[in-house]
């Protein structure tokens, strides 16, 4: 469940950011920040509900898959195809949230 919510998040995250730099950088209405806000309110909330003994280590295990899903936007939402690179790097970063958030620990 927990990787379930943090594609949520970024999702949440990415689109709230988004709504932001279309306004500022392609010049839409500043209405697309309404939903940007409700957006980024949703990702902070999202975040909340991961079980995790510490808060900045859900925020560094949601890094790796905050990158995985970035990736995903450029080619779904931006039309800019990952290269092998980008895929490789994601990989790297999933693997390594994984460890942080999977990995046993002593009391």
């Amino acid at each position: 469940m927990t990787y379930a919510i943090y594609v949520a998040a970024a999702l949440a995250e990415i689109a709230g950011c988004f709504a932001f730099w279309a306004w500022w950088r392609l010049d839409k209405s500043p209405l697309w920040l309404v939903p940007g806000l409700v957006s980024l309110v949703a990702f902070a909330w999202l975040l909340t509900l991961v079980e995790a003994s510490a808060a900045g280590r859900a925020y560094a295990a949601y890094g790796g898959i905050y990158i995985a899903a970035s990736l995903c936007w450029l080619w779904l939402a931006e039309g800019v195809r990952p290269d092998r690179w980008d895929i490789i790097g994601a990989a790297i970063c999933i693997f390594g949230a994984s460890v942080i958030l999977l990995a046993p620990r002593g009391a």
